[in-house]
């Protein structure tokens, strides 16, 4: 202790160097309060500090605002959300990331001409979408963990693409689960007509074929035939399910096949061959339903046979804008048939115009 009180002062880098040495010949003149100019100047402090910071308070109050509304969304389950939107045990979902939000936004007017937009659920992907869907229509949208990276989610083919797809199956047994029926599309589709008459019966899986041959008009609802590849060519963008044991069989073989056949950069997998696999390995265990061509056609088929096109004219019920890749490409096709809606039909949808 002895030892410490003796050691040397620190020296303290804002303390004068010389203290003994002489003042300055000019020596500076005290601060006078009374200076008009000192006066005017503190004057103006005050004002600004007057205007700015309550303003800066307010700001961060509401920043805390908006940060509390978006959290309690993050711990929406989806339980909550199906029992929120589900009419009469039945949704409508679809899985968005938000490079997407236009084309969910086209779909949604569609599906709101038919009355049907109460029952939509929008799973997203990503918190930037889940936040703004909610921020504009509240609870219809809802994020199951992990989130995805928007921005990877969108190009056919990659990666990211099979991460977003690949989760479908998973979404919809969750679903089926809780005891609700639901119909997934994917939002590159547009209703003209309401699809739920057509969802006769009590099947267990509901589907549409991806084939362009044409078929008769009363053609067999049964599964397709095996095609070239060993397999049929059903559509996983547009399927019907009820919460039946067959139903949730066919989602956990779909899971199943897609564990099998992960993505790799040799060979670029997407969820459709697997719901394909799921069906033909199972249709003898499971009531499935191949819903009729005309009302329910591949984009291969309507955007590209003008004569099917007339000749079914009426019968539309769902337009499915596939066989194309590429956003702009996909949205200018959707603009030559008169079925891009969001630029002059905006308000029709529940989010209004994004």
């Amino acid at each position: 202790m002895s030892e410490f009180l003796h050691q040397r002062p620190l020296h303290n880098p804002f303390s004068d160097p010389h203290p003994l040495s002489q003042p300055p010949s000019n020596p500076r003149k005290p601060f006078s309060y009374s200076n008009p100019i000192t006066l005017l100047v503190l004057l103006c402090l005050l004002i600004i500090m007057g205007v700015f910071l309550p303003w800066t308070s307010m700001q961060q109050g509401l920043f805390s605002i908006t940060n509390k509304s978006q959290l309690k969304w993050r711990d929406y389950t989806l339980a909550q959300a199906a029992a929120f939107v589900a009419q009469n045990g039945t949704l409508i979902v679809c899985a968005v990331s938000e490079p997407y939000l236009p084309f969910l936004n086209n779909w949604l007017i569609s599906i709101a001409r038919q009355k049907h937009q109460d029952k939509v659920l929008v799973i997203a992907e990503d918190y930037g979408t889940l936040y703004k869907v909610n921020e504009r229509w509240p609870g219809h949208a809802v994020l199951i963990p992990p989130a995805l990276d928007a921005k990877a989610a969108h190009k056919f083919g990659s990666q990211g693409f099979f991460n977003f797809t690949s989760r479908r199956p998973r979404h919809l047994l969750n679903i089926l689960e809780l005891g609700y029926s639901v119909m997934y599309n994917d939002v590159d589709m547009v209703w003209l007509a309401d699809p739920f008459p057509y969802l006769v019966g009590n099947h267990d899986v509901y589907f549409t074929d991806d084939m362009t041959p044409v078929k008769p008009l009363n053609h067999s609802h049964d599964l397709p035939p095996i095609g070239k590849k060993g397999r049929t060519y059903i559509c996983s963008c547009m399927i019907f399910l009820r919460p039946t044991s067959g139903a949730k069989l066919i989602m956990k073989k779909w899971i199943e096949e897609m564990q099998q056949e992960p993505w790799s950069r040799a060979k670029k997998a997407n969820d459709q061959p697997a719901f394909n696999w799921a069906l033909d390995k199972n249709a003898a265990q499971v009531d499935l339903y191949l819903l009729p061509q005309a009302a329910f056609p591949t984009g291969g088929l309507y955007f590209k046979n003008k004569t099917w096109v007339k000749e079914t004219k009426g019968m539309h019920v769902i337009i499915h804008n596939n066989y194309i890749l590429g956003f702009e490409k996909k949205i200018k096709r959707f603009h030559d048939y008169d079925l891009w809606l969001v630029d002059d039909h905006a308000d029709e949808s529940p989010l209004g115009r994004i």
